[in-house]
């Protein structure tokens, strides 16, 4: 019997072919004027990780952005919002008093491609400049993380990285969901679907679509998985440098919620959306490479566990640090939920060979040694998470850290080792002490971060929860 996907309101996206190399602007040019492109994102990451920008009609973007002013303009509050786009109060980059001016979007040429789940539609991303100096903007987060890189390269080394999302998929369309309050959905499966074949084959009619889109976007796919919840899968990416990695990360987070609408489904990247499920984790691999050519440096053929001198400072550091920039791995008071024992989410900074309960995990041999971060969640900001993991990585090489010995057995059972954060409250007050983010990011970015940090939690403590009334309305 021949499994039937259930009937769309749009026809299902055909497989496109693989965009390599990614689109060139000389190709563009050309598409857009034989009217095969008629729409082009010129887009930005914001605190949240999220794609903001505009739709720029294809003539204008020929005309005033590339044959012109060289970008567009929009409001310098993007970086000071939540994530209902309310202004915040406490930044010094942007505010009421200072009126809220406008920034230039500068497209990255490098990122540009077609979208092949939108008709005649092109995406690029742009980094940020002051519209009076064209200095870059700092607290962006695209910059945050080019500067990590850049500190990185000083000292000789490039950052390799790979993110691996998790994300729940319900039957349920977005708006749906939101009419019943984002409760009592619906998940796509019965059943812990881990590895399962039988029920991912139910779930590919949407699985199938993704991965293929994100192929022929230019942000290759490895593989996909059922995950350890009901409903979660897993789709793998391929490794890259780490801003072109963090890009595809973005890239593919908004192509999959916008591919799940189009039919008629939602998904989630919550880091806990149920108490009653396991998390939704972003593992975040990352490797040392030499600038100049030679390949990966983590591997030493006879060195205690195989660590290199500088990935072995480079893991001291991630052990160091990891917990004071936690919350660059888990944003939100939600984030914290998800550190639960026995869960697959870590609740210790140790590092472990192969051991997931570790929050940091050394996997792969030879070219392919490097360590998985399983800290951050599937909420977290891919540039903050990975300039985080750089900053920790290089604080170690600079101080010439030492991991200790790896953690063996249940590192939920250990004792007297440092512990990932339990709350936000927490987790702003170690980023509040950071001296390591301090000297990585710069006393202005510091503080960018830590007033966002600041902000959520208040956010959250002028809201009163469905958990408060139900506890509380009639037996206090």
């Amino acid at each position: 019997m021949t499994l039937e996907p259930p009937p769309l309101q749009r026809p299902p996206l055909q497989p496109q072919p693989l965009q390599r190399p990614p689109l060139q602007r000389q190709g563009l040019e050309q598409k857009i004027r034989a009217g095969d492109v008629d729409t082009v994102l010129v887009v930005f990451p914001d605190l949240q990780g999220r794609l903001i920008g505009k739709r720029v009609t294809g003539h204008f973007f020929l005309d005033d952005v590339l044959g012109g002013a060289g970008g567009v303009e929009a409001c310098n509050y993007l970086l000071a919002v939540d994530v209902d786009m309310e202004p915040l109060p406490g930044y010094r980059f942007a505010n009421w008093e200072q009126g809220y001016g406008d920034f230039t979007l500068r497209p990255d040429f490098a990122t540009l491609r077609l979208v092949p789940w939108l008709e005649k539609t092109a995406l690029v991303l742009c980094d940020l400049l002051d519209e009076e100096t064209a200095e870059p903007v700092e607290v962006s987060p695209r910059r945050i993380l080019q500067r990590q890189i850049e500190r990185a390269a000083d000292a000789g080394y490039a950052i390799k990285c790979g993110s691996e999302l998790e994300f729940y998929l319900f039957k349920d369309s977005y708006d749906d969901a939101a009419a019943k309050g984002y409760s009592g959905l619906t998940p796509h499966s019965t059943v812990i679907e881990d590895y399962h074949i039988l029920q991912t084959t139910k779930d590919e009619y949407l699985i199938r679509q993704i991965r293929n889109a994100m192929d022929a976007v230019g942000v290759p796919v490895e593989f996909s998985k059922g995950e350890a919840g009901r409903g979660q899968h897993e789709i793998n990416l391929r490794y890259a440098g780490a801003l072109e990695m963090a890009d595809r990360h973005t890239i593919y987070k908004n192509g999959a919620k916008e591919i799940a609408a189009l039919n008629d489904r939602s998904i989630t990247f919550m880091a806990k959306y149920s108490m009653d499920e396991v998390g939704s984790s972003c593992h975040v691999h990352s490797s040392l490479w030499s600038t100049d050519g030679d390949g990966p440096l983590d591997w030493e053929d006879g060195a205690p566990d195989h660590l290199s001198e500088p990935f072995r400072h480079y893991l001291g550091g991630l052990v160091a640090a990891s917990r004071e920039l936690s919350y660059l791995f888990a944003p939100y008071v939600n984030s914290y939920k998800r550190y639960q024992p026995g869960s697959w989410a870590p609740t210790a900074v140790v590092w472990g060979n192969d051991n997931r309960t570790c929050g940091l995990r050394l996997v792969g041999h030879g070219p392919s040694f490097r360590v998985e971060s399983r800290i951050p969640g599937s909420d977290c900001n891919p540039y903050l998470a990975f300039a985080a993991n750089i900053a920790a990585g290089l604080y170690g090489i600079e101080h010439g850290l030492d991991p200790g010995p790896a953690f063996r057995g249940n590192a939920y059972e250990a004792a007297d080792v440092a512990r990932v954060p339990t709350t936000l409250v927490e987790a702003i007050a170690e980023l509040e002490r950071s001296e390591v983010a301090v000297k990585a990011f710069g006393e202005d970015v510091h503080f960018h971060l830590l007033n966002t940090a600041k902000q959520e939690w208040a956010s959250f403590n002028r809201v009163v929860t469905d958990w408060e009334r139900r506890r509380n309305f009639e037996m206090i």
